[in-house]
């Protein structure tokens, strides 16, 4: 199990960084919620009827989640599952995106859009460099 290219690497990194962001919102999931430029409440002044914490909580673990399956990925060198993330990665880049822009989301919250596109951008440009090494 190793990485073999800039295109496992790429993967890599992004399953390391989803791993860390996914482990600090089980940790203190306020830290993210200040990350993305969300209102920070303390728990106690929170509503029983606020389940913010919680959707944190679940949006952490599958973040920890799929940071191990990219990690994974790019140690067996899975160029299948690099592929299938340029489209999806692109795709939640829209969806955050949009977000923002209709006044969903606070305007820090385009860094997550952001970091998906370039990731994705990234996955993308070397798969293509890397198809075009190996003709």
């Amino acid at each position: 199990m190793k990485i073999r290219d800039a295109s496992g690497w790429t993967i890599f990194i992004f399953g390391v960084l989803a791993f860390l962001l996914g482990l600090m919102g089980l940790i203190r999931p306020e830290i993210l919620l200040s990350i993305l430029g969300f209102e920070v409440i303390d728990r106690a002044m929170r509503a029983s009827s606020d389940y913010t914490i919680v959707f944190m909580t679940a949006s952490s673990m599958a973040s920890l989640n799929i940071g191990i399956y990219y990690v994974l990925a790019a140690l067996n060198d899975v160029k299948i599952f690099y592929r299938w993330t340029v489209p999806f990665r692109t795709l939640t880049f829209i969806v955050f995106t949009t977000t923002v822009i209709v006044g969903i989301a606070p305007m820090r919250f385009l860094g997550v859009g952001l970091w998906e596109f370039l990731g994705a951008l990234a996955t993308g440009i070397a798969l293509y460099k890397e198809s075009r090494t190996n003709k």
